[in-house]
Order: structure tokens, then C-alpha cells, then sequence
């Protein structure tokens, strides 16, 4: 569907019923809240049945209620404001057990993104790192963990990473400004998107080099410029950013890149576990003390 779905509702409201119409009303003024909402909560917002609900995307042109969710879900998830994340959030929670609820969606995240996660561009990012002149990694605000996380590992294992790592739009182009063709720009960046994230992904595509996205859905504005795009499914947890599913694809990429450097990798850590051990970078544990 080329239109977004607010757009598609207001274009049909005049061939709705009277029912459709109020679900139609809803959503247009609570967006929001409604893609968080079941197809029986919906209708009891609005005193419909369920069945008109499923009806009314079925008329939209989705194959169900669920793709309809998805749909509006998609759109939003880069509107929310912090407040109105933590209004939605409370909706979904309600009085369930909360520890529950957080890591059982973590689990399922993680399940989704199993199963929908290409393994031929999982295999060309792995292919485009280890074979890159440089390797540039870029994710700020909550995605900073995340390329955190991966800079320190793949500096471990290659001699040619950079890791973007600052809150200045101008400074992120000076760490980039040589990059070229050879080189693999790594972006990550999940719902709200950083726009930083985003112009450094389009200069260094510009500049001929290898871009590759880590984001949630082909409708990242990462997943435009990329040339390689994996994704993770990623949620809102209130105001917090979920990003569990990511970190397990991270985790992934990183044990595949460091198999490509098998060899290398293993003299590195000999090296590695002598300078730990003289300069006693780690605590003994109780035990071992």
C-alpha cells in the first residue's frame, strides 16, 4: 500500500459504514493508541463488534487485522513523542507483571527476528566487513550501546575499525571525511531514527563506499540508503528503547566476522591474555583469590 494508512482512511471515509466510521474516527485522532490495541479492544473502544473491526481492514485492503496493526504501528513508531510513548506503554501494560511482560517480549522479538533475518545479506554484511580497507560504525543516542558494543569487539578482532563516536554533527563528518570506495560504513538506529545516522550513511554512500544498516524495518530511513540492510525487531518499553533483538543480531554478526579471522584472531588474544594477566586488568574471583 503506497499510502500511508491515516492518508487511505481519509480518501474512504465516505464508502465506510456507520460502525467503520467510528473505528475510522478513532484511529485518525488516536492513532497512537489504537496500534496497540487489539481487534476486540478496539471494538469495545469504539462499541463496535470485533468482527466489524476485522471487516474494516479487510476494507482498507489488508489481509487481516494484524497487517492493518503492523501498518499503523510502522508509521507511528517514529512520530511518539517520550510522553506519548509512556501513555501507550501504560495502556499495554495495564496491571500485568511487568518483569513478565518486558522479557517475554523480549523473547519473542528475538524469535521474530530469528526467522525473518535473510542470510544472504546477513552473509554479504559479513563479506563487505571482512574484506573492508576500513570499517566505520556509527549509532548514537540509544543505539551508541549497541555500536559500542560492536566497535570494541570487531576492534578485537581487525586492525582497520573506526568507531564514530561523538555528539556533534560536524565532528561525525571530520571522523568520516576520508571515506571512500574499499571502505564498509556501518550504521545502526532504531525507532526515533538519528538523523545524524542517517546524512553520515548518505555521505559515505556518496563517497562510494560499502553501507550497511542495522535497523527494524524496510521503512528505516537507514534501509533507503543501505546497501546491505539486516534487520531486528526492536519495541518500546515505556520511554526505553527495547533493543535485545538487536543485540542478539550484533552478537551474531560479530561471532561470524571473527570466524572469517580465525587464525589471526587466536594470536591475538595469546597476545591479549599476556598483557591482561601483567598488568592485572581483571579481578580474580573470590574463589580464585
Amino acid at each position: 500500500m503506497t499510502k500511508d494508512i491515516l492518508t487511505h482512511i481519509q480518501d474512504n471515509m465516505g464508502s465506510f459504514s456507520k460502525g467503520q466510521k467510528l473505528i475510522a474516527r478513532f484511529i485518525m485522532d488516536s492513532y497512537d493508541k489504537a496500534a496497540f490495541m487489539t481487534a476486540c479492544k478496539l471494538g469495545k473502544t469504539v462499541n463496535v463488534s470485533e468482527s466489524t473491526v476485522v471487516r474494516f481492514a479487510a476494507e482498507l485492503g489488508y489481509d487481516g487485522y494484524p497487517s492493518m496493526q503492523k501498518a499503523l504501528q510502522e508509521m507511528i513508531r517514529n512520530k511518539l513523542t517520550s510522553v506519548q510513548r509512556i501513555e501507550v506503554s501504560n495502556d499495554r501494560m495495564g496491571n500485568q507483571d511487568i518483569l513478565s511482560m518486558v522479557m517475554q517480549s523480549d523473547i519473542e522479538k528475538i524469535r521474530i527476528t530469528l526467522d525473518e533475518t535473510d542470510r544472504d545479506s546477513f552473509d554479504q554484511a559479513v563479506d563487505a566487513i571482512t574484506s573492508g580497507k576500513k570499517v566505520y560504525i556509527l549509532g548514537v543516542r540509544s543505539a551508541s550501546a549497541l555500536a559500542n558494543f560492536i566497535s570494541f569487539y570487531f576492534t578485537l578482532i581487525f586492525d582497520n575499525v573506526v568507531h564514530v563516536d561523538t555528539t556533534s554533527i560536524s565532528e561525525v563528518f571530520e571522523q568520516v571525511m576520508r571515506i571512500g570506495p574499499g571502505d564498509v560504513f556501518l550504521g545502526l538506529s532504531f525507532p526515533r531514527y538519528s538523523k545524524r545516522t542517517v546524512r553520515a550513511m548518505q555521505y559515505a554512500k556518496d563517497r562510494g563506499a560499502k553501507v550497511i544498516a542495522i535497523t527494524d524495518s524496510s521503512a528505516s530511513p537507514l534501509a533507503e540508503i543501505a546497501d546491505v540492510s539486516l534487520y531486528a525487531k526492536s519495541d518500546m518499553a515505556s520511554f526505553v528503547d527495547s533493543l535485545v533483538a538487536p543485540l542478539s543480531l550484533v552478537n551474531a554478526l560479530i561471532v561470524a566476522c571473527s570466524r572469517r579471522n580465525n587464525g589471526q584472531l587466536q594470536s591475538t588474544f595469546s597476545k591479549l591474555e599476556k598483557i591482561w594477566d601483567e598488568y592485572e586488568v581483571y579481578q580474580p574471583s573470590i574463589n580464585e583469590g
